[in-house]
C-alpha cells in the first residue's frame, strides 16, 4: 500500500491498524537540537483520545507513546524519531459479522475492491485510530513552531449537527469535552448528544483552526501553495467531507470590495483569505475549517451487499463516537501543524537570506462572535486581548 508518507521536508510515515498490536509512525527531518520527550507527546494525545466523555466511543485507550528513536539526552538528533502507541483494547468480535459484508459510508468496499484483502476489525488501516499518530507526530511540530517561530495553533467546535456555536472565548475550549467555545451552549450539546446516542444514530460537525504568529512568506504559487496543501492535509482526515479557507463558500456571496483585504501602514483590515494570498501566508491569522460527515457506523440497520452481490442488512455494533468531530479538533490542529512546519522547513531552505524594504503590518485583530466563515471574518475587535 503506497500513500502512508506526508510531507516533504518534515516527513511522516505511519504504519498499524486498528485492532493491531500497535499504531505507529517515523518522522524525519526534525530539526537537531530541540528538547523533546514523552510528556511533550503525550499531552496533545490526550486531549484526543477515546473515552474521555460519554459523547466518545467508550474504547479504553490509554494512548501512551514510546520514543523509539531519534531522542539523545533529551534533544533531537536529527535522525528519523520513531513513535509507537500500543493498542490495549480491541474488541475484535464486534466486527465478526462484517467479514463478507461492507458498511454503508465506510471505506469497506472501495478497500475491498482496490486490494482484494482488507481488516474488517474495526477498519483496519482505514480507521480513525490511525490519527493518534498523527497527533504525536504534530505534538514536535508544534513544540518547534512555538519555540522559533512563536507559532499558536488552536482549535474548537464551530458547529455540531444542526447547532452553530458561537466562538466566545478560547478558555472555554479547555473546559468541556466538545472542544467549544461557548460554555452557554454546553447543556444543549449534552443534550443533543445524549438523544442522538439513544436513537442509534449520528451527525457531523464543523471544526475551525487558526494558526496565530505565522510570519509572512510561508508557502509557493502554483503547486506548493501553502492554502491548497492544507485543504489537501484536512482532506486526509477522515469523515472531512470540506475544506474552507477564510471566508470559505461565504465568498461566493461577497462582492470584491467586501471580500480583498485591504492594505494600510497599520496592518490589514479584513482577513477574509484566511491569511494566505497567493498560496502564501500573509502574517495574519492562519483560519481553516473543516465539514466532517456523520458517522458511518450506526446502530440503525442499512441495506449493502456481500462479496458475492447480494443485498443484505448491515447494523453495526461495537463502540463507535456518535459525532467523530468531538474529538477532531486535536486532529485538524495536528495536521495544520504539520503543513506549517513543512514549509518553515521549506522556506528556511530557500528564502532564508531574503529580505525586502517593505515593513511586515500586522493582522487584522477579527471579533469572533461568529464563526469566521460568515460575517465575523470582517468585524474588527479594537481589543487584541477578544481575538
Amino acid at each position: 500500500m503506497a500513500g502512508n508518507t506526508f510531507g516533504r521536508i518534515f516527513t511522516v510515515t505511519s504504519f498499524g491498524e486498528s485492532h493491531g498490536p500497535a499504531i505507529g509512525c517515523v518522522v524525519d527531518g526534525c530539526p537537531p537540537g530541540l528538547a523533546l520527550s514523552a510528556d511533550d507527546i503525550q499531552k496533545d494525545l490526550d486531549r484526543r483520545k477515546p473515552g474521555t466523555s460519554r459523547h466518545v466511543t467508550q474504547r479504553q485507550e490509554s494512548d501512551t507513546v514510546e520514543i523509539l528513536s531519534g531522542v539523545f539526552e533529551g534533544k533531537t538528533t536529527g535522525t528519523p524519531i520513531a513513535l509507537l502507541i500500543r493498542n490495549e483494547d480491541q474488541r475484535s468480535r464486534d466486527y465478526g459479522n462484517l467479514i463478507d459484508t461492507f458498511r454503508p459510508g465506510h471505506a469497506d468496499y472501495t478497500y475491498w475492491q482496490k486490494y482484494g484483502i482488507r481488516d474488517h476489525r474495526g477498519g483496519g488501516r482505514s480507521s480513525a485510530r490511525e490519527t493518534a499518530v498523527r497527533v504525536a507526530a504534530a505534538a514536535i511540530a508544534r513544540k518547534w513552531l512555538a519555540e522559533k517561530h512563536g507559532v499558536v495553533i488552536r482549535g474548537y467546535l464551530s458547529q455540531l449537527g444542526p447547532i452553530d456555536v458561537p466562538f466566545q472565548s478560547w478558555e472555554a475550549v479547555r473546559s468541556n469535552p466538545f472542544f467549544a467555545a461557548n460554555t452557554g451552549l454546553i447543556a444543549n450539546l449534552e443534550s443533543f448528544m445524549d438523544d442522538l446516542r439513544k436513537a442509534g444514530d449520528s451527525v457531523g460537525a464543523k471544526i475551525t483552526t487558526i494558526a496565530e504568529q505565522v510570519p509572512v512568506g510561508w508557502g509557493a504559487p502554483v503547486y506548493a501553495k501553502l492554502d491548497s496543501d492544507l485543504a489537501a492535509a484536512m482532506m486526509s482526515i477522515n469523515a472531512v467531507k470540506a475544506v474552507e479557507i477564510g471566508s470559505g463558500f461565504a465568498s461566493v456571496a461577497q462582492r470584491g470590495s467586501e471580500h480583498g483585504d485591504e492594505l494600510t501602514p497599520e496592518g490589514f483590515v479584513t482577513n477574509h483569505a484566511g491569511g494566505i494570498l497567493g498560496g502564501i501566508s500573509t502574517g495574519q491569522d492562519i483560519v481553516v475549517t473543516i465539514g466532517i460527515k456523520p458517522t458511518s457506523s450506526i446502530r440503525i440497520p442499512r441495506k449493502s451487499i456481500d462479496k458475492q452481490g447480494n443485498p443484505v442488512t448491515v447494523e453495526t455494533n461495537g463502540r463507535h463516537d456518535p459525532c467523530v468531530g468531538i474529538r477532531a479538533t486535536p486532529i485538524a490542529e495536528a495536521m495544520m501543524a504539520l503543513v506549517l512546519m513543512d514549509h518553515a522547513l521549506l522556506n528556511r531552505a530557500q528564502n532564508a537570506d531574503v529580505k525586502t524594504q517593505t515593513p511586515k503590518i500586522p493582522g487584522a485583530v477579527i471579533r469572533r462572535t461568529l464563526t469566521p466563515n460568515k460575517e465575523s471574518a470582517a468585524k474588527i475587535d479594537s481589543d487584541p486581548a477578544e481575538a
